[in-house]
């Protein structure tokens, strides 16, 4: 199996994983040391997010002053925040993880946002992150699909909607399937 990255994994219905089902995971990289991404469809709600930073000990106005969502990225580290973007804007510390995306972790970029209004970008704490060889048995499982995506889709799409519309765009009606995991 080749490089994962710069790829979407969606969820299957039966991943009844309480961080993980109906995630659609942006995979940042993947390589034989194994397999780093963001869940990018699950933003954290109100008032919980307050709390949740005063429990990480994150002080920082300037999180809640983007006025943006921010998003559960995954159980690791979930007191590091990455703001994945296009590509085309570069910071200190900037990771290219294609021609379109990129992500980059250091704190001076919250500010540099706040004067981007037209840079898009999802802020996110946490990642999710695979040993070698365990996302590629994960997929060959039946728990995860795999699809390539677009900055559109990754920006625009409402995260209530992207899980089913992802899985709608490779002709999954997960309207028919029973919640039942297994392999053939």
């Amino acid at each position: 199996m080749g490089s994962l990255k710069n790829h979407i994994l969606i969820s299957m219905p039966h991943m009844g994983d309480p961080f993980f089902g109906k995630s659609v995971v942006f995979i940042c990289e993947h390589n034989t040391d194994g397999a780093m991404g963001l869940i990018i469809n699950k933003p954290f709600k109100e008032p919980n997010l307050n709390d949740l930073l005063e429990k990480l000990y994150i002080d920082d106005d300037s999180l809640l002053s983007l006025s943006v969502d921010i998003y559960f990225g995954g159980p690791v580290l979930l007191e590091r925040g990455i703001i994945l973007h296009c590509a085309d804007f570069e910071s200190e510390g900037t990771i290219g993880i294609s021609n379109e995306f990129a992500i980059t972790s250091q704190k001076t970029i919250l500010k540099e946002l706040q004067n981007q209004s037209n840079m898009r970008h999802k802020l996110i704490l946490g990642h999710a992150g695979w040993s070698p060889g365990q996302l590629e048995r994960e997929i060959e499982n039946g728990d995860w699909l795999l699809q390539s995506t677009t900055q559109d889709f990754v920006f625009e799409v409402p995260a209530d909607q992207m899980w089913q519309q992802a899985a709608g765009s490779i002709g999954m009606d997960v309207g028919d399937i029973s919640g039942i995991g297994g392999q053939a």
